[in-house]
């Protein structure tokens, strides 16, 4: 499969304002350019990093519909999460996109509509990853909709999908995207704080710090290293 998404050029220099957000995360000023290299890359870094808020302005530019629940309704001035779009560059290749934005947050929403769709159409079910989705626990419907919604040939952007999987689930989840790298079908953009999902092989992570975004190793995250060594030693980090 040739990469859908090839490229991110964040153009943080052509900023109307950098005290306001989204214009203030320090990780995304400056021009830069993240080169998409594989089929499943990682976004991570600390809250705030602005991970979530690129991944969202990265899907609008791609021209993929959201599914968002409401939010709050701005003031008067006050910018949101996809002011930034303008700002972000992205280089595609084929013709018409397909794929979507998965949040975790969103998922009890959207499963409430696919648990309505499938009902009035259950061939729709393999597509969706199963039946009563909101029947299940929060971990289980999700898994069962990434086995089912993702076996369709797309771009896929997801925002924290650790949230709600236990790391049993996590590892089921490494799994399913495992499988997912092998046949080559579709592509993923996945920000994440999970050491467990980020383990991947041969995949891509950009790490996002306070002086731009910077692709590293695996092993050389702050989480893999944190975990490591939080799990060799714990009391000598409450001490």
């Amino acid at each position: 499969m040739s990469l859908r998404l090839a490229s991110v050029e964040i153009r943080g220099d052509e900023y109307p304002d950098t005290d306001q957000y989204p214009f203030n995360i320090e990780p995304l000023q400056g021009r830069q350019t993240l080169n998409i290299q594989g089929p499943i890359c990682f976004w991570v870094g600390e809250n705030g990093s602005g991970k979530s808020t690129l991944i969202e302005a990265v899907a609008r530019r791609c021209g993929l519909d959201l599914w968002a629940q409401p939010r709050r309704r701005l003031a008067a001035g006050e910018l949101s999460a996809a002011s930034l779009t303008r700002h972000v560059e992205v280089g595609l290749n084929g013709g018409p996109m397909t794929g979507g934005l998965f949040t975790a947050e969103a998922f009890r929403e959207w499963a409430e509509f696919l648990d309505e769709v499938t009902r009035l159409d259950p061939g729709q079910a393999k597509y969706q990853g199963a039946t009563d989705l909101t029947a299940r626990s929060h971990g289980e419907g999700i898994l069962a909709y990434f086995r089912g919604r993702y076996r369709m040939p797309g771009l896929y952007f997801l925002d924290e999908p650790e949230t709600a999987l236990s790391p049993a689930s996590q590892l089921e989840f490494l799994k399913v995207l495992d499988d997912f790298r092998r046949s080559g079908h579709a592509q993923f953009v996945i920000a994440t704080h999970s050491p467990i999902i980020m383990a991947l092989p041969d995949s891509q992570v950009f790490h996002f710090t306070p002086t731009g975004i910077e692709e590293t190793g695996y092993e050389s995250t702050e989480h893999f290293r944190l975990y490591r060594d939080f799990l060799a030693d714990p009391g000598s980090y409450l001490s």
